[in-house]
């Protein structure tokens, strides 16, 4: 797999406000996220302005001096179009490896795609083949921003962990015991 993927990571104290949790939660989601996406064969790049995050992974990280948003963070991360290159999202803290790879072979088979988050409306994850732009559209409704951009939407299962996001509390409480280490350890569970 050659596949170099980028994962924006807003700083703890900013990141995952509408959970209502400490930035330690924000933090540790994020990590269970690179983790499981260190774990295939893809390389991975880290783009954020948390150095105490950027201390604790196995990846390459771009340092932001300030948060720059979104879109400037992917633009930062993103190799040149010689490479297929992908971003993901950092708040998956029940991604599983094989569900990154999976979605990743998949994307293979398709010039540019994105997988919907569970409720059918987000994107967790967007992908491009190489000699391609990268577009994107992440953010309210990006599901069909996408779908209108002419992306194809791969036909992850709805069980997969790729597609299981957390913005908010109880869609972290429904991941119970299949959270990543750091967010269980962080959650007391």
């Amino acid at each position: 797999m050659s596949w170099t993927v980028v994962i924006p990571v807003k700083p703890a104290d900013e990141g995952k406000s509408r959970l209502g949790r400490t930035p330690g939660v924000a933090r540790a989601i994020a990590l269970d996220t690179i983790a499981a996406a260190v774990a295939t064969d893809a390389r991975i790049i880290v783009v954020t302005a948390d150095r105490e995050l950027a201390g604790e992974i196995d990846a390459d990280v771009v340092f932001e001096a300030a948060p720059t948003g979104l879109a400037a963070a992917i633009a930062a991360g993103l190799p040149s179009e010689d490479a297929d290159r992908a971003v993901l999202l950092g708040d998956l803290p029940a991604l599983r490896p094989e569900d990154l790879t999976s979605a990743l072979t998949l994307a293979e088979k398709h010039p540019r795609a994105f997988v919907a988050d569970a409720e059918g409306t987000g994107s967790t994850l967007v992908t491009a083949r190489s000699g391609l732009a990268f577009v994107h559209h992440f953010g309210p409704s990006s599901a069909e921003r996408h779908r209108a951009l002419g992306l194809t939407e791969l036909p992850i299962p709805a069980d997969s962990s790729l597609r299981r996001d957390v913005d908010l509390d109880e869609h972290l409480w429904a991941l119970g015991s299949h959270l990543g280490p750091r967010t269980r350890a962080e959650l007391g569970l």
